[in-house]
């Protein structure tokens, strides 16, 4: 039997409610995967929904780092952090590296809930 997949599920302070509403909606997709997240997203997410979650620190604390060390290790087969575009975000250099990460990588990044359902629908162009 081959090991569940992980997806990483982060979002800055302004997107937090997008991302539960995200968890909720997709509830029945999500609990297939591993699931790995930051601090407070992972565990509002768990609240939400019952879901699981493997928590990192919270993303100014390093918890961007430790899951682009994830992705670097090849264990995350996608990241869905919904970003919002309109804050500063004094970890930026954190975020700009998990994202760069994900390309060198060719992990699958959503960083807004109409990608990140695209993505979990398996949906084809």
């Amino acid at each position: 039997m081959e090991p569940r997949k992980t997806i990483a599920l982060i979002s800055h302070d302004g997107k937090k409610a997008d991302m539960v509403a995200f968890a909720i909606q997709n509830k029945d997709v999500l609990e297939r995967y591993e699931l790995v997240g930051t601090s407070t997203t992972g565990s509002l997410i768990e609240r939400s929904t019952g879901l699981s979650i493997q928590r990192v620190l919270s993303g100014p604390m390093g918890g961007d780092a430790q899951i682009a060390a994830l992705v670097a290790e090849g264990k995350i087969a996608a990241v869905f952090f919904f970003v919002d575009p309109l804050g500063a975000h004094p970890h930026d250099p954190d975020i700009q590296g998990l994202m760069r990460i994900c390309n060198v990588h060719n992990v699958p990044l959503a960083t807004n809930p109409g990608t990140a359902q695209f993505i979990i629908s398996g949906k084809q162009l």
